[in-house]
């Protein structure tokens, strides 16, 4: 793979067997597999697989959908999912009493027999893996569906030679297809980086004007808007379409808002949904979430589609050369867990010893190294002791190592000198810059260090550090009393002299 494709933040995943169950749960696959043992013994169904009108009846009473006036319409559905993922096959007949080609025929006459498929015995007997692609399947096939134009809107707009003109139903599948593709993607990326959105849900008008308001519009235009406006409406569709699949848990728009202009649905007043306070207000414009199986069905494509999509855990048999280098472009619940696997493969003195060794050198990147090195120590238990003594003495880990053994209650810890002090705090800062820039936090870290210590700029510009002349200059950009910036500004020039 090419080095710089795209990378997502890793994502914690389901077990396989968490994830089987879940795709078993879903209404689509569990209505689908109970018609696939329906017809174990054979039924009669019409050319492709159609199924008569009588049989499709008893199927809605089968799955308990009779009273659900979109019961036939659920169940068609589920019908066409279990035919096209191999849970039912259709063995056309070659009885001599068939149609001929070019003759006239009624697809709801039985002219085949549906069977139970060679997949439905991974259901009940195969892996884990087994059910999950057999549900990969179906909710690709669904995929699909969902980004195709409207049945009625292609019978409408048939030419008259019998071919069907994309440009009159305004349908670009590449386009359309990429739309709904990037919807899930930002759907992927909010559960990624944020853990409330894995278990809360994200407002429609929200996921829909992240995709084509631009980022630099302040205002959005009224084009903007009706846009917003239609792919909310289309959206709505096809949400409505994948939900049963278990990809995603989705409160619909409520249809009293849904008013049709010039022959196009739209939303009233879309912008509502955004700014509104009551947040069942909010509510009634669609609210969606990516559902852990649904995490995992977009993360598969990804990756198909060559998009770098980690999983925690990806990291635990890697050494601690690449664990830290890698930890602080994770989200902080990503990086905790990715730590906490990592480390349960080790003994505590193993893991410390072999942090500690990562964590040291003088290159840009080693203060954030230390930092994170420093994060991961705080997880490991008193067991490690021995492997922080051991570095009591060095210029690079001497003064984490100082910080760890007090907070874990250690006795007989020496001082640190005040070289390794200054030399600890130049190189915290120098990490904190490089992980959060000139942040509030850092600005607030600066003004108490400085505070507590009024001669720390008399001594600061003399530590032996690579980073020593860029963090005073930071603090004369942060510090907001104007005699200490200046103070600190002059410090960074001597350092810079000296180097």
């Amino acid at each position: 793979m090419p080095e710089d494709r795209p990378t997502m933040p890793p994502v914690r995943l389901r077990t396989d067997a968490e994830l089987a169950r879940d795709a078993l749960a879903a209404p689509l696959l569990a209505r689908a597999v109970r018609l696939a043992r329906w017809v174990e013994p054979g039924k009669p169904v019409g050319s492709g697989g159609v199924l008569p009108a009588d049989e499709l009846r008893a199927a809605v009473e089968l799955l308990g959908l009779a009273a659900d006036e979109d019961g036939p319409e659920y169940t068609a559905q589920a019908w066409q999912l279990a035919v096209d993922t191999g849970l039912v096959e259709i063995q056309e007949s070659d009885a001599p009493g068939a149609s001929s080609e070019g003759e006239d025929e009624n697809e709801n006459e039985p002219s085949a027999v549906a069977v139970s498929g060679e997949e439905l015995a991974l259901i009940t007997r195969g892996s884990p893996q087994d059910v999950l692609d057999i549900w990969l399947d179906g909710f690709e096939t669904v995929l699909a569906d969902a980004a195709a134009p409207d049945l009625g809107d292609i019978v409408d707009q048939i030419s008259e030679g019998g071919e069907l003109d994309l440009d009159a139903i305004d349908w670009n599948p590449e386009e359309e297809a990429e739309f709904l593709d990037g919807v899930l993607g930002d759907l992927y990326l909010l559960t990624a980086l944020d853990e409330e959105a894995a278990v809360g849900s994200v407002p429609l008008p929200a996921l829909v004007a992240s995709m084509i308001v631009p980022d630099d519009m302040e205002e959005p235009t009224d084009d903007i808007l009706e846009e917003v406006s239609e792919a909310m409406v289309r959206l709505d569709d096809q949400f409505r379409l994948l939900a049963p699949t278990g990809l995603i848990d989705y409160q619909p728009v409520d249809e009293a808002l849904i008013e049709e202009v010039d022959g196009e649905g739209r939303i009233h007043d879309p912008d509502a949904g955004q700014t509104a306070d009551d947040e069942e207000d909010v509510s009634r414009y669609g609210m969606v979430r990516l559902t852990p199986l649904g995490v995992y069905a977009v993360r598969s494509r990804m990756v198909e589609a060559g998009i770098a999509a980690p999983v925690v855990g990806d990291l635990a048999d890697q050494g601690a050369d690449v664990l830290l280098d890698a930890l602080p472009g994770h989200p902080e619940p990503a990086a905790h867990a990715e730590a906490e696997q990592w480390l349960a493969r080790r003994t505590s003195e193993d893991a410390a010893r072999e942090l500690l060794a990562a964590a040291r050198g003088d290159d840009e990147d080693a203060p954030l190294r230390r930092l994170t090195c420093q994060q991961t120590l705080s997880l490991v238990g008193g067991a490690a002791e021995p492997a922080l003594r051991e570095v009591l003495d060095d210029r690079h880990l001497g003064g984490l190592a100082r910080v760890w053994l007090a907070e874990h209650g250690a006795a007989g810890v020496p001082e640190p000198s005040e070289e390794m002090v200054f030399w600890l705090t130049v190189d915290t800062l120098a990490a904190q810059l490089a992980t959060e820039g000139d942040s509030e936090e850092l600005r607030d870290l600066v003004r108490g260090l400085v505070d507590q210590t009024g001669s720390f700029f008399d001594s600061a510009w003399r530590v032996d550090h690579p980073a020593t002349a860029e963090v005073l200059e930071a603090m004369g950009r942060l510090h907001p009393d104007k005699k200490a910036a200046k103070e600190a500004r002059k410090a960074a020039f001597k350092a810079r002299s000296r180097a």
